[in-house]
């Protein structure tokens, strides 16, 4: 992706110590799309399945964006976006972001 500046970029949340290993990479890309003003990165915990690579699949509505649910290993962490694209148009943008 070319750089964009910086006043047009939105901004990614740190306001947890913990972070699924290679998340705030992915979600640094994330925030570089126009449409997407918001990433917060929430609560992580512990899940049953396994899941070898780092996955992120959008999971419900929330108001002003969509809660993703972001999976490696055995950790599972909530990542919040702000955004006014649709679902399908954000699962696109992680499938080029992934």
């Amino acid at each position: 992706m070319a750089s964009t500046p910086k006043d047009l970029r939105g901004r990614v949340v740190l306001n947890h110590s913990t972070h699924i290993p290679g998340l705030i990479a992915i979600l640094q890309k994330l925030a570089t799309h126009p449409q997407i003003t918001t990433v917060t990165p929430a609560v992580i915990s512990r899940g049953r399945s396994n899941a070898p690579k780092l996955r992120l699949k959008v999971s419900v509505p929330i108001r002003g964006g969509f809660k993703l649910i972001a999976r490696k290993g055995k950790s599972v962490q909530e990542v919040f976006v702000i955004t006014d694209l649709s679902a399908e148009q954000l699962a696109t943008v992680i499938e080029t972001v992934l």
